[in-house]
């Protein structure tokens, strides 16, 4: 894929979200105790499932292990394997072996074959693709939450138009997550990796259970899935020499003044205006929602989490526009710490051959003309800047979002996804 994918961010569950510029909703518990996710205590949602464990799913027998191959299969095995090493030695060895390397522990063997034979996508025939981009800090396990996908992105791509869009999904939707009950829609890969998540249709584990939730509320299809760690924006960033972003905030500048223990300084200090960041600061500004500190007060993070998932798909956005770059794509150094980055930090179900046609696909889809697309100021009917959104309290007291329209009713959302596709 000619893009690298968005990072995650280092989750905070020790601070709750700040409240949406929507009328609270209250639920109406009384005063005992609830665990997380308990089906809401209210006439509204009598028959909601309660927290359960999905039963796991017997495992399917062993699939027999076919016979070595015949004479032809290993000629074809070898002349591919030459193949790869005239790659190699044609732009570099040293990039070569970065490239086997990392892409065989993304795609396998298999997948790594399928480099030379484009695969055509799923959802190609209709006209879109839609790809499912969560995000979590599994790489950084000193804190509680790492496993939590505080990042989720749907990447919708028009393949007749050449057109695209992103759109975020907030990580403290409140959802009723299948066999499990009512919780943030962040927790639900942490829940499909804790039980072996199966079902038909949907990818295994974790990003399978995401994406049916993701695909039931939003009313469509997901074709693929791909998961990857904070680090992702860190080393991508650096690897292609830096990405290149404009600040415009009301404020006049984007200020977090929680600490970065890397540097030492707050978190985010941009003014309006063009800058260029390197990997720390890019994986800063992903982080930054200007949560309270005590080291001082923040500017232009009135929006919290919106402002933070607007940030990060700027980020994304700067980040393929500068790989694809002539002098990232021709820099045998840049493409092989590309290559380190993809193999550490990604895990998809995208075949090595469906990222070659994606590229081709997004190739000829200007940065400029990739939309950024937000729930909390959707342009809707007619009307710009609408909030799909309200905020809401959880039977713990937690602060949450639900669709304006009521809870589970996802009616709008869905038109207004319908309205981005039918552009």
């Amino acid at each position: 894929m000619s893009s690298i994918i968005e990072g995650a961010l280092k989750p905070d569950l020790g601070s709750t979200m700040r409240k949406s510029k929507a009328t609270k909703q209250y639920s109406q518990a009384d005063t005992s105790p609830y665990e997380l996710h308990r089906s809401l205590p209210n006439p509204l949602f009598a028959g909601a499932p309660t927290r359960q464990t999905r039963s796991r799913h017997l495992m399917q027998q062993p699939i027999p292990v076919e016979q070595p191959k015949t004479h032809k299969v290993r000629k074809a095995v070898i002349t591919t394997l030459i193949l790869l090493l005239v790659v190699a030695i044609g732009y570099g060895g040293w990039v070569g072996f970065k490239a086997v390397d990392n892409l065989e522990k993304v795609f396998g063997w298999k997948g790594l074959f399928s480099l030379f034979f484009p695969s055509h996508l799923n959802g190609e025939d209709s006209g879109r693709v839609n790809i499912l981009i969560a995000g979590n800090s599994a790489d950084d396990p000193g804190h509680d939450g790492a496993n939590l996908t505080d990042s989720i992105m749907l990447v919708s791509i028009d393949t007749q138009k050449h057109t695209a869009y992103m759109l975020s999904v907030p990580r403290d939707l409140y959802v009723n997550i299948p066999g499990f009950g009512y919780a943030k829609i962040n927790e639900a890969y942490p829940d499909g990796q804790s039980e072996n998540f199966s079902q038909p249709g949907y990818t295994n584990g974790g990003m399978g259970l995401l994406e049916e939730v993701v695909s039931q509320k939003f009313g469509i299809p997901i074709n693929y899935t791909a998961l990857v760690n904070y680090g992702a924006v860190k080393d991508s960033v650096n690897a292609v020499g830096g990405i290149t972003v404009t600040i415009n905030s009301p404020d006049g500048e984007l200020y977090d003044p929680s600490r970065d223990f890397a540097t030492g300084g707050p978190l985010v200090d941009l003014t309006n205006g063009v800058h260029t960041l390197n990997g720390e600061q890019a994986l800063d500004l992903a982080r930054a929602r200007g949560d309270p500190s005590q080291y001082g007060e923040p500017i232009g993070f009135e929006q919290s989490d919106f402002q933070r998932t607007a940030d990060q798909r700027m980020i994304l956005v700067a980040l393929e526009s500068k790989a694809l770059t002539l002098g990232v794509v021709t820099n045998p150094i840049k493409m092989g710490e590309l290559f380190d980055t993809l193999g550490s930090n990604v895990q998809t179900n995208l075949s090595l051959g469906n990222v070659r046609r994606l590229y081709t696909i997004m190739k000829k889809i200007p940065s400029a003309d990739i939309q950024s697309e937000s729930l909390n100021s959707a342009s809707y009917n007619g009307q710009k800047d609408v909030d799909l959104l309200t905020s809401y309290y959880t039977p713990t007291g937690e602060d949450a979002l639900i669709p304006a329209a009521g809870i589970e009713d996802y009616t709008q959302i869905d038109d207004f996804v319908q309205q981005l596709d039918n552009q």
